[in-house]
């Protein structure tokens, strides 16, 4: 049944295109030496913060679908709130309900690896981000796994570790692996043998997304299922090493394999069984695809296992991968994309490689592919493959160059954009750079914000959660914390603060008014707004839009 927008009796009457602009990672926080978007110099950015109507919008906890308000927002449900108008429970309440009431484990899915195991005498193997971020994943989704793979008398047990620092501090890691081990000494009996396998940084290995860089799923694959690589008696030794030799943060790490008299004590083998425990999508496809594609090109595999592979959640719903999950991701359901192509307005979507998928399959409510290819234009700027500290400016002149000529070709009535800086590199810990992304990304508003000016057009300015507004960890009272020798302890998490909503509109102010920012507005209320402008009521599951048209 198509999904037809009902259009205002008193429209705006925009004559250009209205413009989403997503800045990602750039929230809202006190000015102080750990906020490098206010300590950059971004002059376009502070005038329209001050001139134009901006509200601000929770981008985090519960206003985007995650358990509680402690846990911080990703982009991936930022742009799902973004592009649906509406808030659905996420991947990290999924899973916690799905233990919690039992589904996952009388799942066929589960039973199925258990049985498998059974059968052949095989290891039950996990891999996932270790850490309690709950961005891609929980160690307490890992730990209550564990304790039931116990319960139904698995009898080995191995873990492939991706080292976190990124969504928690960036040397955390033996605050997890030193409890965890004791954790596991608990548990390791004569009938249940379980241990760390392998490892390394989750930016070094296995977790690529997009295709960007199928060389770090290749060394995962060699990490986790060949056993190959630099040998430690356990995860604590190979940590500390590497961090005495290398001098980086712990999602830098390199691969580590844990070794038993020379020999890996949990390679991946036929009559297997492997969960790949994230419940976030972008990361966790590339190597589901390594597991569960038997034609499979991308790189030689050199051994390719007879196991029973598993996802947490079904990560890619249109490519229904992977095939085995645990638990059904949120249906995600009238977005605002499906809403437009039925109606018959044109969009464009464009980002670089780093946050393309975000403006496609997950505003468009994890759904790949387009709803009309008549009305649809989808832009990758290949993202460059350097460490993002290097070249903070990252592709945002190339996306804007494009981006203008799409705006002045009059081919789309509404278009959006992402831009990664404030994200990616802030993920960096760098502050320096930071603020130089800030600044480059500054530069491209100007050329872009003058361009809808000159076709009488709006832009809506926002972001999908903060990142670049807070590089140092603080304490309660807002300072910087300090390492031993005096340096702030960097941050590359992303953080809890709002994101500004900038409504940048030269021409029909008088058309509508601005609702009272009273702190309840979120994400999810942009794309009634973004509706309202193009001349249409926004329909009536979603959330409210901050203006009210007059």
């Amino acid at each position: 049944m198509a999904k037809i927008l009902n259009k205002l009796q008193n429209p705006i009457g925009v004559e250009g295109p209205v413009l989403t602009i997503v800045m990602d990672g750039v929230g809202i926080a006190p000015d102080t030496v750990a906020n490098a978007v206010s300590q950059a110099y971004t002059p376009t950015l502070d005038m329209i913060m001050s001139k134009y109507p901006c509200v601000k919008l929770k981008a985090h906890g519960t206003a985007v679908g995650l358990p509680t308000d402690d846990d911080m927002g990703n982009s991936e449900v930022g742009h799902n709130a973004l592009g649906s108008g509406q808030v659905f429970a996420q991947g990290a309440k999924l899973v916690s309900e799905s233990i919690a009431n039992g589904k996952m484990f009388a799942s066929n899915t589960w039973q199925n690896i258990v049985a498998n195991v059974e059968k052949n005498n095989g290891t039950l193997h996990f891999i996932g981000l270790f850490s309690d971020g709950n961005v891609h994943s929980h160690i307490d989704h890992l730990k209550a796994m564990i304790n039931r793979a116990k319960e139904e008398k698995v009898k080995r047990v191995r873990l492939h570790i991706l080292i976190d620092g990124r969504d928690v501090g960036e040397t955390s890691a033996l605050d997890y692996i030193v409890p965890f081990e004791e954790y596991l000494d608990t548990l390791r009996s004569d009938d249940f043998d379980i241990m760390i396998a392998s490892g390394g940084g989750r930016m070094v290995i296995t977790m690529d997304r997009y295709e960007a860089n199928w060389q770090m799923v290749e060394l995962g694959w060699k990490t986790h299922v060949l056993g190959e690589g630099r040998q430690f008696c356990c995860a604590k030794k190979a940590v500390e090493t590497y961090r005495e030799e290398y001098k980086v943060i712990d999602q830098d790490l390199p691969p580590f394999v844990i070794a038993k008299d020379g020999e890996p004590v949990g390679t991946i083998n036929d009559g297997d069984s492997v969960i790949f425990y994230n419940f976030r999508g972008d990361r966790a496809i590339e190597i589901s695809k390594a597991f569960d594609d038997k034609e499979f090109t991308k790189f030689d595999r050199v051994r390719y296992p007879n196991v029973v592979y598993a996802g947490m959640l079904e990560y890619d719903g249109d490519l229904h991968i992977p095939s085995n999950y645990l638990v059904n991701p949120p249906e995600i359901t009238n977005t605002m994309g499906e809403y437009l192509a039925d109606s018959g307005i044109s969009q464009l979507a464009i980002s670089e490689t780093q946050k393309y998928g975000h403006v496609t399959y997950f505003w468009n409510g994890n759904k790949s592919g387009k709803f009309s290819d008549e009305l649809e234009t989808y832009i990758e700027v290949p993202s460059d493959v350097v460490p993002f500290e290097q070249r903070p400016w990252m592709k945002c002149a190339e996306i804007t160059d494009k981006l203008i000529a799409c705006l002045e070709s009059g081919k789309y009535a509404t278009l959006r954009v992402n831009f990664p800086n404030g994200d990616m590199v802030g993920h960096t810990g760098n502050i320096l750079a930071t603020r130089c992304s800030m600044e480059a990304l500054d530069l491209q508003l100007k050329r872009i914000l003058d361009v809808v000016d000159k076709l009488k057009g709006v832009a809506l300015i926002t972001a999908d959660h903060g990142n670049a507004d807070e590089m140092y960890e603080l304490d309660k009272k807002g300072a910087p914390k300090q390492n031993k020798d005096g340096s702030y302890k960097a941050k590359t998490s992303h953080t809890l603060n709002p994101v500004p909503f900038i409504i940048y509109d030269n021409y029909y102010s008088d058309k509508y008014t601005v609702k009272a920012d009273n702190g309840e507005f979120g994400l999810s209320n942009v794309a009634a707004t973004c509706v309202n402008f193009l001349g249409y009521e926004a329909p009536k599951m979603w959330d409210a839009s901050i203006v009210e048209v007059k």
